[in-house]
């Protein structure tokens, strides 16, 4: 898959999160995705297959009234693609990490994705 073909997935994958769209952002995940979650360099979160990320991203819809990924810039390798972003969200309630509903949310972060066939087969969050 060359870097276009995989800036399209990506794209589709930030616009449908960003549009809070379980079902679009699945549209362009492969059956056995791998997500992993890593803040402060220790992974906070593993999930394996589609129907476990689309309950985790489900569940996640009630953690923010809003958010937005707003993609800073692409590196591309041969095996995979990495993203930088910049997050922005409101907390829709009072979080375990002691964020309070209401209050904003910014931060700087990347993902780096793999790919298989035409698909996304695993996504890395780094924030």
């Amino acid at each position: 898959m060359n870097s276009i073909e995989r800036e399209k997935l990506v794209h589709h994958y930030l616009e449908a999160y960003n549009g809070m769209d379980v079902n679009a952002m699945l549209e362009v995940l492969d059956e056995d995705i791998l997500f992993e979650n890593y803040s402060a360099g220790e992974k906070t979160h593993e999930l394996h297959g589609l129907d476990a990320f689309r309950k985790q991203a489900e569940e996640a819809l009630d953690y923010c009234s809003e958010r937005k990924q707003t993609l800073e810039f692409f590196t591309h390798r041969e095996d995979e693609s990495e993203i930088h972003i910049f997050y922005r969200a409101i907390a829709a309630m009072d979080l375990q990490n002691g964020m309070k509903k209401g209050q904003e949310i910014r931060l700087h972060g990347k993902s780096i994705f793999r790919f298989s066939e035409e698909k996304i087969s695993a996504i890395r969050d780094y924030s």
